[in-house]
């Protein structure tokens, strides 16, 4: 049953995507073209998921199991470090300069063509990536070497 709750989930995720228009990168580039012909409409689907997001949270925090008896896990970090900055800005520089957020991107795979492929390899060879550097970083750590944390200098 959990398979096919994610499968319903993924399947509204990207409907949502489609149907407001976050799957054509001209929409997502005109919302951040704030000195140019602005689009503000990404700014209504962004509230419209921070609200769902607000109640899932508060209904899954609540809650020890999830609906089918998985178990739930939220986010425990509290704070702000270096490694989630970087990986915000290099998240904001990519969106902006493609249009696209790994969402979108996989919702638009069958009809976005060679951009979107590409992008999508990207993504993946970038997840790659930073898996490689996290272990062995985790590594080095389980060996005492001294430049073994994986955060940020």
């Amino acid at each position: 049953m959990p398979l096919v709750s994610a499968f319903v989930a993924g399947l509204l995720f990207a409907s949502g995507l489609i149907l407001s228009g976050m799957t054509n990168p001209a929409k997502v580039l005109a919302f951040l073209d704030i000195a140019g012909r602005w689009d503000p409409s990404l700014a209504l689907v962004m509230i419209g998921a921070i609200l769902v997001a607000a109640i899932a949270f508060r209904v899954g925090g609540a809650r020890a199991r999830t609906v089918f008896g998985g178990s739930i896990h939220l986010p425990s970090a509290k704070h702000i470090d270096a490694r989630l900055v970087a990986g915000s800005i290099s998240f904001g520089v990519g969106w902006g300069l493609v249009g696209y957020c790994p969402g979108p991107a996989l919702a638009s795979l069958g009809v976005g063509g060679w951009p979107t492929l590409l992008f999508v390899a990207a993504m993946i060879a970038g997840m790659v990536l930073f898996e490689s550097v996290e272990r062995v970083a985790a590594w080095r750590a389980a060996r005492g070497h001294p430049q073994a944390a994986t955060e940020l200098p």
